[in-house]
């Protein structure tokens, strides 16, 4: 516990030094090998009134880079709006900014969250990158390859898994007859479990798509993170998850 303190205490200090230093410290998360690696500002909004932003996907120099160009043309007073090609912050290709949903914030923005007062009450663009072919994900043709690295925090929020709606995944009869989904598995082969028990009756297996089993109960989303080979589990649905590290 008092390595864990010291340790937040370090990086709020380091947060702090930066704003006051350069009016913006930049955050960044290295995938853990399934969920993709990000970045995000903390101090735009109290600094600027802007937004702050993020960008999922690239490298932590590209993104502090281009997190810092962006906020070079705050400074002059530019501000950034949706549905726009803006170019100058990638080489030869345009981004795009939109505005994240307040329920990806826990998932992503925990110490821009603690800046700004401990809520959620500030605004949020997500920087958004084209593939090669300069194709955003949501145009026609967009590179699939690059879809579950850069997931788009404008939608979504009722499915955040980073795999396709229609993945095959293994639940029993139990659970599709109603009973309380408490334990979930997320194997090193990438498949995932939802079950009711901690050993289930396997005669009783289902294979459905990944989507039916988070319509009946949304609280999935909670765990969508969960690494390979990691599980979690609960008392029942409304209480807290607890991971299980592979």
């Amino acid at each position: 516990m008092s390595e864990h303190y010291e340790h937040d205490k370090q990086i709020t200090a380091n947060i702090l030094k930066d704003i006051e230093e350069h009016k913006v410290h930049i955050a960044f998360v290295e995938s853990d090998g399934y969920s993709p690696r990000f970045g995000y500002s903390i101090g735009l909004y109290k600094e600027f009134k802007h937004p702050e932003l993020i960008i999922i996907g690239l490298d932590s120099e590209s993104t502090g880079a281009i997190i810092n160009n962006v906020k070079d043309e705050i400074e002059r007073g530019n501000r950034f709006i949706e549905g726009v090609d803006y170019l100058d912050f990638l080489v030869e290709l345009p981004v795009q900014f939109v505005e994240i949903k307040k329920e990806h914030y826990p998932d992503y923005l925990g110490y821009a969250g603690w800046y700004n007062d401990n809520s959620i009450n500030f605004p949020t663009l997500q920087i958004v990158w084209p593939d090669r072919e300069g194709k955003f994900p949501w145009e026609l043709g967009f590179n699939e390859n690059f879809k579950f690295k850069q997931p788009l925090l404008d939608r979504n929020t009722k499915f955040k898994f980073l795999e396709e709606r229609n993945l095959g995944v293994y639940t029993t009869s139990e659970v599709l007859e109603g009973k309380p989904i408490k334990y979930v598995y997320h194997n090193e082969d990438g498949d995932w479990q939802f079950h009711s028990e901690q050993n289930p009756d396997l005669t009783k297996a289902k294979l459905v798509c990944l989507e039916e089993v988070v319509k009946k109960d949304l609280t999935l989303n909670e765990i969508y993170y969960l690494n390979y080979g990691e599980s979690a589990e609960r008392i029942d649905v409304g209480e807290k998850w607890k991971i299980f590290e592979k």
